[in-house]
């Protein structure tokens, strides 16, 4: 088997390289990144060298640069790709529909016209929208995404479907709740919330901490993937949730907990425009159809994940060095100057 993984220098997408590399030793896998800001070799140094893994940089916007850097057949192909931060999506949101939007009906056009196999695209509950105080979302909730982000997430989505219905191309989607573990880019709640803390810098919550959050560890999701790649029915979507269901509050004070340092880090911040509620996924349809289900326990990898980065605090200074503070200091800068009760 041989494979190609768009994203793989990214959180999900390195997790999946290395989980790939591990559980189906006779594949080799091709991984493409851009390396833009949340791209990053440093999270690939262990296996950059492996023998059955060949890193490519392109952008899968880009027709012609695909083109040229792909060659041979893939198996499968399973697209990580994306821009994925709501809030620099609100502050811009160009990069958001050339990478999410463009680039996946590029990758579409590139498998069909080549003849690669089955392509997986990886999406987000985000697309969804936002969710009330009770109920889940199931793979027939209405499409209603509130952000820039999840518009194009939702957009991409909708371009696979349709390339199965239009071309009879062999798709599947995955969409996945928040994501935690190892090498997530430090501008996410937990990640930034740990490395603030060890320090003792304030750590900016939204609003009141209120908004609800279904958290699934990364190593459940590069697992369900796969199980989505090689067993889920072509043209059928497939939501995978970790049944963790936390205030982002309670999710800070116990990082707060495990590290030893005080509630008073907490500052509250002035909330985002349209910041959704809450999300929880029903993964009823993965667990009857394909046998998945979350193994991981929150609270305690949530204390692993914060063990992680604060024995890896070489990979964090490097990964948020230049552009990454530039964007931290000017996005949650105005709002730590204007503080709500909380």
């Amino acid at each position: 088997m041989r494979v190609l993984v768009t994203g793989g220098a990214g959180f999900i997408g390195s997790n999946f390289v290395r989980y790939l590399l591990k559980e189906r030793a006779d594949w080799d896998v091709v991984n493409l990144d851009l390396l833009t800001y949340a791209g990053n070799l440093k999270s690939l140094e262990d296996i950059l060298d492996h023998p059955r893994h060949t890193f490519v940089r392109a952008d899968i916007s880009d027709q012609a640069r695909l083109c040229e850097a792909l060659q041979g057949h893939f198996d499968l192909v399973f697209n990580f790709a994306a821009e994925s931060h709501v809030d620099r999506s609100i502050a811009d949101a160009t990069a958001f529909v050339r990478a999410n939007i463009l680039g996946a009906q590029t990758l579409i056009d590139l498998c069909r016209e080549r003849g690669y196999g089955r392509l997986l695209h990886v999406s987000t509950d985000e697309v969804y929208g936002s969710l009330g105080e009770h109920g889940l979302f199931t793979e027939d909730s209405p499409i209603k995404p509130t952000s820039p982000y999840a518009a194009s997430k939702a957009a991409a989505d909708l371009l696979v479907l349709a390339a199965a219905r239009t071309h009879g191309q062999d798709v599947v989607i995955t969409r996945c709740s928040n994501n935690y573990g190892p090498y997530q880019f430090p501008e996410k709640l937990i990640p930034l919330m740990i490395l603030n803390a060890l320090d003792d810098l304030p750590l900016p919550v939204y609003g009141e901490g209120v908004n609800v959050r279904d958290w699934i560890h990364v190593a459940d999701h590069c697992r369900g993937i796969l199980t989505v790649a090689e067993n889920g029915r072509s043209g059928s979507v497939y939501n995978l949730g970790g049944k963790s269901e936390r205030q982002n509050l309670t999710v800070v004070k116990s990082i707060l907990e495990t590290l030893d340092k005080p509630e008073s880090l907490i500052h509250f911040v002035t909330d985002r425009p349209a910041h959704d509620l809450r999300y929880a996924i029903d993964p009823t349809f993965v667990e009857a159809e394909l046998g998945w289900t979350p193994r991981h326990d929150f609270e305690t990898d949530l204390r692993a994940t914060v063990h992680w980065y604060r024995e890896n605090r070489e990979w964090a200074d490097e990964v948020r060095s230049g552009e990454y503070r530039q964007f931290t200091e000017s996005w949650y800068g105005k709002r730590l100057g204007d503080e709500t009760a909380g």
